[in-house]
């Protein structure tokens, strides 16, 4: 009886310092802000932390990555844009920056192919 009232105790005691008895999270936010990839330096050393299961989603919740490690690619500007009104617009059409509300695509074909058209 003893044996079962430590380990309810320490169940308690990990599940209120937000630690769980479940695997390891792929990424842990410490409560610095700083966000440890499983099989870093500093992964194991952080005992009090927020789960995520990607760099990138504990880098958006406002999570930083460790000093020295470099950023994550910023992303990447889209080839063509479907307009709402059905427009495929690439970057050398004069209205590619003004296109605020749109579909991405890669090539003017695959914009044209989803039913898109060409502007005027």
């Amino acid at each position: 009886m003893m044996k079962t009232n430590i380990l309810s105790i320490l169940s308690i005691g990990l599940l209120t310092t937000g630690l769980s008895m479940a695997a390891d999270p792929a990424v842990k936010k410490s409560d610095s802000g700083i966000c440890h990839e499983k099989g870093s330096a500093s992964y194991a050393n952080t005992k009090k932390f927020t789960a995520f299961s990607s760099i990138d989603e504990c880098v958006k919740s406002g999570g930083k990555l460790p000093a020295g490690q470099p950023a994550a690619a910023a992303p990447t500007a889209p080839l063509v844009k479907k307009s709402d009104s059905g427009i495929c617009h690439d970057a050398k059409s004069p209205s590619f920056e003004r296109t605020k509300k749109f579909t991405e695509f890669k090539t003017i074909d695959e914009c044209l192919k989803s039913g898109g058209k060409l502007p005027k």
